[in-house]
This record gives structure tokens, C-alpha cells and sequence, in this order.
């Protein structure tokens, strides 16, 4: 048996192995949307599906808005995200996977990352994204009817067939990768025969995605007026046509290198780091007032969020609040982060709540908000939290989650409880396996103090139940190797 830190290669492992070692699809989807689209058109206007604008930044920290605790001590108060979060109900305990690549892909499957191939940022050209097998959220709302767009950032694919486009959004714009490769054309000797550089790109459903210009530093600082302006654009145009829309406005703010745009020099007086705070706030004030210009405001589900924890790396390090760590790990500071959702008479207002949800929960809880299905034919791991989201309960549907990095099962949440089988200080520092795992109540222990762990080992029960749960799963459905080729098949399926 292979202990979790070798998972890249033989996927089987045990809950022992980690204490002590750490186009039938496409025919279906057809089905689902003639089904839809006759059930849409007998409905009155009012009972059409929700609209949904999803505000996703890219490596911003638990602690940098006014509302969890930044703002104005940051630099640059938000009063714009603030005023959202007391709209609707804001999450202190939303949980992401420890990296880009990862959560994208959680959001968009409901699965972890590590079911699907995209458990790591691809660095250095090699092979990444979903394969076509897995049904990403725009695939299914796309299938219920909903026109679809993500502007931004993707990191899901870098190449033709593995692009949004490819992938249920009817149109994009933005990076297929990071954003730091915005700094390679002005590096001390780089050449574009060595790497080519990132470009910005466009695509359309049905049609190769097209280089746009280099995603270069002058293009860092504009992107995300582009990408604002561009969402606001698609949800002009579908407001007009009356046809429910997934607006997926994937900023690359905070992102290192964080540059602010040249609208936002110097406004604050604090610093890059706080202008671009203030031009952040600024941009989804733009996308809000757009929803409310278009008189669509009640029939829109407005989400904000982050994809995990603070940048690391000076002169861009972000803050986590009360937290311990930043992205790549799993400290509370690597995966927990702001989480604000608004939808006008159906979402309380001015709810507050430290139920935990993660990132796999949003796929099957907008499809039930959109009448969209969930596939079946493979492990969800995300659960329907329509109920807690809505507050018909206060509680959420799950009480715990598994907390990968990389390819390692590093620790696990249940409740206010935490075990990390894995100590990994910072993204750069080597993960090591413990012989005995660490052991914490995050009520007593916010910031995962070694010196005040917990003894009560009853704990490690319901921990090792979920992590069994998975690797029952994975026995059925094994998991997707990072860098498997299209066409994929999961062993045993028709081809």
C-alpha cells in the first residue's frame, strides 16, 4: 500500500498508510436542455431561474476586507464588498483548497481536486487541466438553460480542448495560467524561444480560443477593468434576451504581482498593496451597480469570494486575520476565506454564521438554486447547502472536510476540531510526516499553537471515518492522474 504522499503514483492507500506514512455525457446534456428550455418557457417571468454573478479574487486573505477585520487597516477601507456582505449572509468558516489550480477546479466539479487531475499548479509547461470526462457548473447550468462566460483568470487548461470554452462557458476572455508570468518579458534574460509568454485570450462555445496581446506588466494593471467591464457587458446583453446567466468574473487581484491599475496609483497613499485594495473594492461596486442599473437585482444570486489564503512571497504578502499561514498549506490561513452571498428575499440579510462549507459545496447548491442536475455517475463530494444558505437551517450539511496539498491528505476538519498528519510551515518549506499527529481545537487554538494541542484522541473516530469514506470511493472511481490526456474513460466505463 502507498501512503498518501505517493498517491501520484499508485492511487490506492489506507487510513493506516496515513497515520503512520502519511460522449455520452454530451448527449445527455442535449436531453437535460430541450427538457429545460420546454419547462422554462411555460413558466412566468418571476419563477425563471436565479441569475448568478460570481466575483472569485485570487489569493486574498481572510483578513484584508473592513468586514473580516482589513479595510481601512489595510490601507484602503471596502466599503462596497462590505456592504454586500450585510445584504446577504457572510461565511467566517468557507473553507478552499490550499491552491489556485485546486480550488478552481473544486468550485467548478464539487469534487477535490485531487478526484480530477488538478490537485497541484502546473509550473513549467507541463501537462494540466480537467479532463473532458469530468461536468464542470457551466456545463450543467449551461445544460438548464443559462448563457454562460467566465472573464479572468482559468487555470484550469492551458490549451485548445481544455479551455473554458470547452468547458460549458459560452465565452471568455482572460489568462489560462497565473499571473506572474506577467513578469517574464521584462526578466534579466528571458526569451520567448525558451518560454513563450502568456497571452491573454478569447474564445467562443463551438470555436478554438484565439491569442488576444502578451500578458505582460502593462496588461496586469488593466485585466481587471477589462474583466469588469466585460462582465457587466455579458450580463447587459442577456438581461436584454431575458435568458438566465452564469457571470463568472474571475479577478486576478491580489495576485502577485500585485500592481494596481493606473486609475488607482497613488490613491490611496498607502501603497500598491492599497490602491489596489481600493480598485478591487471598485470593481465589484461597478458589477453590483450594473445588476441593480439592469433592474435584475431580486432575481440575482451575487457571490463573493476568494480562492484561498494570502500571497506568501514579499513585497505582495497579504494577511490572513486571525489566522495562521498563507496559501499552499494547511493552516486556517491557507484555506479559509471570505465568503459573501446576496440573494434579495430568498438569503437573509445580515446574516453572520461559523458553519463550515467548502468550495465543493457551491456546484450541487447553485445547481439546485438553478434547477440544474448534478452528474451521478461519479463521487461528489460537495453537498447541497441550499437550506443553510437560505436560513430554512442553521446549520450546515456537513460538519467536516478533507484539506489536501498537493497530492497529500494533510489534514483533516471536523466540527472546531483539526488534525494534520503532515507539518509544512510555509509554501516553501518541505511537508513532513508526523508520527503522531497534531491535534487541535480551534476554538481554544486559532492559530494552530504546537504548544497547546489537545489530547482527546476520541477525536481521531469521526476524523478517520471521513477519510475511510473517501478511500472507499476511490476503490470504485480511482482517481485521475495529473496530466491524463484526453479522451479520458474511469476504468471499467464504456469507452
Amino acid at each position: 500500500m502507498a501512503n498518501v504522499g505517493e498517491m501520484s503514483g499508485d492511487r490506492s492507500f489506507s487510513r493506516r498508510s496515513i497515520l503512520l506514512g502519511g460522449s455520452a455525457v454530451a448527449a445527455a446534456a442535449v436531453g437535460v436542455a430541450e427538457r429545460t428550455h420546454r419547462a422554462q418557457a411555460q413558466q412566468p417571468a418571476r419563477q425563471r431561474p436565479p441569475n448568478i454573478l460570481f466575483m472569485l479574487v485570487d489569493n486574498l486573505g481572510y483578513g484584508e476586507l473592513g468586514v473580516y477585520g482589513g479595510g481601512a487597516t489595510r490601507g484602503a477601507p471596502t466599503p462596497r464588498i462590505d456592504r454586500l456582505a450585510s445584504e446577504g449572509l457572510r461565511l467566517t468558516n468557507m473553507n478552499m483548497e490550499a491552491q489556485c489550480t485546486p480550488s478552481r477546479s473544486a468550485i467548478l466539479t464539487g469534487r477535490y481536486a485531487i478526484r480530477s487531475g488538478t490537485h497541484s499548479v502546473p509550473f513549467g509547461g507541463v501537462a494540466d487541466g480537467l479532463t473532458q470526462w469530468e461536468v464542470t457548473l457551466a456545463e450543467s447550468l449551461s445544460a438548464a438553460g443559462y448563457a454562460t462566460a467566465l472573464n479572468g483568470k482559468w487555470h484550469l487548461g492551458s490549451h485548445n480542448g481544455r479551455l473554458p470554452n470547452d468547458q460549458g462557458f459560452d465565452e471568455w476572455y482572460g489568462i489560462p495560467r497565473i499571473t506572474d508570468e506577467a513578469m517574464w518579458p521584462g526578466s534579466p534574460g528571458y526569451s520567448p524561444n525558451i518560454m513563450p509568454p502568456e497571452q491573454i485570450m478569447e474564445g467562443r462555445k463551438g470555436e478554438p480560443s484565439r491569442d488576444v496581446k502578451i500578458y505582460d506588466l502593462e496588461q496586469r494593471r488593466l485585466i481587471d477593468a477589462e474583466i469588469t467591464r466585460r462582465s457587466i457587458a455579458f450580463m447587459e446583453r442577456q438581461a436584454r434576451t431575458k435568458k438566465p446567466f452564469f457571470a463568472y468574473a474571475t479577478l486576478t487581484q491580489p495576485h502577485l504581482p500585485t500592481l494596481p491599475n493606473p486609475a488607482f496609483v497613488g490613491k490611496t497613499g498607502n501603497g500598491d498593496w492599497a490602491d489596489m485594495l481600493a480598485e478591487m473594492d471598485h470593481n465589484v461596486g461597478e458589477m453590483l451597480d450594473a445588476v441593480d442599473r439592469l433592474g435584475i437585482r431580486d432575481e440575482t444570486i451575487v457571490i463573493f469570494a476568494s480562492d484561498n489564503g494570502p500571497e506568501f512571497l514579499r513585497d505582495w504578502e497579504g494577511w490572513a486575520g486571525p489566522w495562521k499561514g498563507q496559501y499552499f498549506t494547511a493552516w486556517e490561513g491557507g484555506i479559509r476565506v471570505p465568503f459573501l452571498i446576496r440573494w434579495p428575499g430568498k438569503v437573509p440579510a445580515g446574516r453572520v454564521s461559523d458553519e463550515i462549507v467548502h468550495a465543493v459545496d457551491l456546484f450541487p447548491t447553485l445547481a439546485k438554486f438553478a434547477g440544474a442536475e448534478v452528474p451521478k455517475d461519479r463521487p461528489i463530494d460537495g453537498v447541497d447547502q441550499s437550506d443553510f444558505f437560505t436560513g430554512k437551517t442553521e446549520k450546515s450539511a456537513r460538519d467536516g472536510i478533507l484539506i489536501w496539498c498537493a497530492d497529500r491528505l494533510q489534514a483533516v476538519k471536523w466540527k472546531n476540531f483539526k488534525v494534520h498528519f503532515y507539518q509544512q510551515e510555509t509554501m516553501v518549506s518541505p511537508p513532513v510526516k508526523l508520527a503522531i499527529p497534531l491535534l487541535f481545537n480551534l476554538y481554544t487554538n486559532p492559530r494552530e499553537d504546537q504548544d497547546k494541542q489537545i489530547t482527546d484522541s476520541w477525536i481521531f473516530g469521526p476524523v478517520l471515518k471521513m477519510v475511510g469514506e473517501f478511500e472507499a470511493s476511490t476503490k470504485k472511481y480511482p482517481l485521475i492522474a495529473m496530466g491524463t490526456p484526453d479522451p479520458y474513460v474511469p476504468p471499467g466505463a464504456r469507452p
